[in-house]
């Protein structure tokens, strides 16, 4: 497969313009899943920064059923599993069907062992340990739309476009990079894991999490994840690594805003010193 530039170009700029739309859409209504879909507390009062009315309540359960946002779900384990599949199988694919020698490019070297082992972790371990609510077949749906693009983009750019000097891993933007990209991922496996002891086999309910980074923000978790995709793009510097950092800060970001939201209206105990996504900032 040759390599176009201009192709990987405009699957970037398009992946960097989806993250920035997600942004402005999601910035004051969190996609609902997960504690969100009981957030009926949002619409026009939460918006107008007081609680809702019970008149307004009933008005948002009415958009979102007519919406389709009550709709079908499958298991969270099942879910998950399915909707990170296409990042791990999709360039794997690429990099088994490239001409010998596949693995002698740097780039795919990095492809394999950086992203491809992040999606080996979300695909094959995170997904058969996670204790979610079961998961909304239409956020399934484009969660899954979005790997097999973000999959294709990311493995074909470093398999057929990627070139790097003999001496690239020696380089401060290699090293800080995949630095970055460890301590990320390091954060990420870590406030996964707290998240978990939350609950008992079979438990739904949510609770104030405790320890690691999270005694600081409400996101660890999207903290590490955003992290790691930044020290990817680093470690890489290529465009198409870039834009995936920018659409993970946008999508997973106003996540964490609305979670620690969340938190501080549902629990009059939550620690008033946390923060949303960064330390001491934000």
């Amino acid at each position: 497969m040759p390599c176009w530039p201009l192709l990987a170009s405009a699957l970037s700029a398009f992946l960097a313009a989806l993250g920035l739309l997600h942004l402005r859409w999601n910035s004051r209504r969190p996609i609902r899943y997960g504690k969100h879909e009981e957030d009926q507390g949002e619409g026009e009062g939460e918006r107008e920064g007081r609680e809702p009315s019970e008149e307004e309540e009933e008005k948002g359960k009415a958009r979102r059923g007519a919406s389709g946002e009550g709709g079908a779900h499958l298991p969270a384990r099942c879910a998950w599993f399915l909707q990170e599949l296409p990042a791990f199988l999709v360039p794997s694919l690429l990099l088994a069907s490239r001409e010998p020698p596949r693995l002698a490019p740097l780039g795919c070297r990095m492809l394999l062992g950086m992203f491809c082992g992040h999606y080996f972790y979300r695909t094959f371990i995170y997904s058969f340990l996670t204790r979610g609510r079961p998961f909304p077949l239409k956020t399934l749906y484009f969660g899954m739309l979005f790997c097999t693009y973000n999959g294709f983009l990311q493995g074909y750019y470093m398999i057929y476009c990627a070139e790097y000097p003999d001496d690239w891993c020696n380089s401060l933007r290699f090293t800080s990079g995949f630095l970055l990209f460890l301590f990320g991922i390091g954060i990420n496996i870590h406030s996964d894991h707290i998240l978990r002891q939350l609950r008992k086999p079979g438990e739904l309910t949510y609770k104030i999490p405790q320890g690691g980074l999270f005694a600081y923000i409400s996101g660890a978790n999207f903290f590490g994840e955003i992290l790691e995709w930044f020290g990817y793009a680093v470690a890489t510097w290529s465009l198409p690594a870039f834009a995936f950092a920018l659409f993970t800060l946008c999508c997973i970001g106003p996540r964490a805003y609305h979670h620690h939201r969340y938190y501080v209206r549902t629990f009059s105990s939550y620690p008033r010193s946390r923060k949303a996504l960064i330390p001491f900032i934000f």
